[in-house]
Formats: structure tokens, C-alpha cells, sequence
């Protein structure tokens, strides 16, 4: 619940600036009689999320188990290309996620047409909403469909609009840069466990070689070897003895850092290599932009908008 909880926080409140912006600047040239168009696109956004989320849900049940494994693995990868490619977005945009925003309201209304202004809402929320879609979709798949993955995120989703209206109010201050990179840090962790499960369904479904195909290494009873001595297409390590899987620790370690007790070799590797490729990439991204906003340091951060560029 606390992992889901932090991505419905980040994504919610991510999605809460961008409305905050688009509602506030139609307010400020003196349109708000295009708000309704605003949010009619705002609406379908939503409503997009919330359709790819069910027909992952109950059209998985239509398929075989290897389907379902394979199907389960490829969004899982998609989800996790998405994550990535949004945190680095944000680190290099967050500055001029305002402006832009603003510029394609300015274009909407110069175009004046009904579905310009509807298309701006739409495209500027649907990101945000697809992407939380398909990582709490792969997370739910990961613990099982438990139900308390999908209350952790609703409760931070909640708290993310609160957030985004008192913000929007001047009633919260809050210095986005620092939150966004932090849980941008935290994202990175998360991506790498969805790879790390994506991997194992598609070992499980065939796609990837592994444990579960004729290429295993097995000892003179047929078990598939654990350790170096299944190296790469064994188990890595099984603490399956110390850490039972559905315990609290195992759920814990697999909520928060992705690693399970039982994991296989090409699992340990793309985690790894997730964690440090990107996670490298990351911090680079932070330390590069600390000196452009060191002269700025004192200044006020605007309450719509992502005060830096370490927003990630």
C-alpha cells in the first residue's frame, strides 16, 4: 500500500499542476468560458486511464495462463519504458512545463476550434493517467491482485488533488523540485522491480529462456540449479527458507526495492542493470542542473509549478 500510495502521490500531483496551470492561466487572459472545453478533455483523459485499466483487467481473464504470463511481461516492459522516459522528461522540462502549457492553450485559442481546447486537456493529463495505469496494473499482477495495492493509490491520488487545489490556492507551499526528485528516485527503485517481475513472466510464458524451459541447468535429479552453478539461466538465490514469499518482509523488500525471495538469474541481472544504468543517469541529470538553479536558490518556488529542474 505505502509503494502504490507514493506513485499515486507523485503521478497525481503531477497531473494536478498540469490541470492547476491550464485552469489558472484561462483564468488570467480572461477565458474561463472555455473552461468547460478544458475539462471536457480533462474527462476523457481520465476516462482513457481508467478503460486500458479495466480491459487489462478482465480481458486477461479470456486468455491461457501463458498468455496471460506474456501479456502481463510485454505492459510490464511498457510501463517501465514509460516511467523512465517520463523521469528524464521532467528533468529536462520541468522549467518549462509552465510555458509550454501555456503556449498550447495560446494555440488552441488562436485556432479556435471546439476540440483544440479539448485535445490540450486530453494530451496534457493523458500521459500521467496512462502511465499510472499500466505501473499499477504491473504492480497489482505482481502481489497478486491484492486490494490494497489499489487502495494505496486511491488514497494517494486523494491526497494528491488536495494537494494540487491548495497549491493551486496559494494555501500550501511546497518545494516541488525537492519532491519530484526525490520520488523520481524512488520511481527509478520501482521500475527496476517491474522489470525484474516483467522478466519473470516472460520466463514463465516461454519468451525469455529460464528455469521454466528445456535450457535450464538441473542437477542428476532434474532440480534447476541455484547459485553460480545456475548461471544464467538458473535461480539465482532461493531465501524462500528465511524470507517465507508471502510473508511481510518478502512483501515489504518486493514493494519497495522490487526483490523477492525467489529470483532468477536474468531477473537479478536486468534489475541491476536497471538500477545502475539509470539510476547513474539520474543523479547525473540532478547534478547538472544544480548550478543553473544555485543563483535562484532564495526565490520564491511558484505553487503551480515544478520550481527547478531536479524535478524528475
Amino acid at each position: 500500500m505505502f509503494a502504490t500510495f507514493l506513485i499515486g502521490l507523485r503521478e497525481g500531483l503531477e497531473a494536478a499542476l498540469v490541470v492547476g496551470i491550464l485552469i489558472a492561466y484561462l483564468r488570467r487572459i480572461g477565458r474561463s468560458d472555455m473552461l468547460p472545453r478544458l475539462w471536457a478533455g480533462i474527462g476523457l483523459a481520465i476516462a482513457l486511464a481508467l478503460g486500458i485499466g479495466a480491459v487489462l483487467t478482465f480481458g486477461a481473464y479470456a486468455l491461457t495462463s501463458q498468455a496471460q504470463e506474456i501479456l502481463g511481461g510485454t505492459f510490464s516492459l511498457l510501463a517501465v519504458g514509460m516511467v523512465t522516459w517520463m523521469i528524464f522528461w521532467m528533468q529536462k522540462a520541468g522549467r518549462r512545463m509552465k510555458a509550454s502549457l501555456q503556449g498550447g492553450i495560446d494555440r488552441a485559442l488562436a485556432a479556435g476550434t471546439l476540440w483544440a481546447l479539448v485535445a490540450v486537456g486530453f494530451v496534457s493529463v493523458a500521459r500521467e493517467g496512462i502511465e499510472t495505469t499500466l505501473l499499477l496494473w504491473s504492480m497489482s499482477q505482481t502481489f497478486g491482485r491484492d486490494p490494497s495495492v489499489l487502495i494505496g493509490a486511491a488514497l494517494g491520488l486523494i491526497v494528491a488533488v488536495v494537494a494540487g487545489w491548495l497549491l493551486a490556492r496559494g494555501a500550501l507551499r511546497l518545494d516541488l523540485g525537492r519532491f519530484f526528485t526525490w520520488t523520481g528516485a524512488f520511481l527509478v527503485v520501482v521500475a527496476a522491480g517491474v522489470l525484474a517481475y516483467a522478466v519473470m513472466d516472460l520466463q514463465e510464458g516461454g519468451v525469455l529462456p529460464g528455469p521454466f524451459s528445456a535450457v535450464a541447468p538441473v542437477d542428476a535429479s532434474g532440480a534447476v540449479l541455484t547459485g553460480w552453478a545456475g548461471f544464467p539461466l538458473g535461480w539465482a538465490f532461493d531465501v524462500s527458507a528465511a524470507i517465507p514469499p508471502t510473508g511481510v518482509w518478502a512483501v515489504l523488500l518486493q514493494a519497495i526495492v522490487g526483490l523477492m525471495p525467489h529470483m532468477t538469474w536474468l531477473q537479478v541481472i536486468a534489475w541491476t542493470a536497471y538500477i545502475v544504468v539509470v539510476g547513474l543517469l539520474f543523479v547525473r541529470g540532478i547534478r547538472r542542473a544544480r548550478p543553473r538553479t544555485a543563483p535562484r536558490a532564495a526565490a520564491p518556488s511558484s505553487s503551480l509549478a515544478p520550481s527547478n529542474s531536479g524535478a524528475a
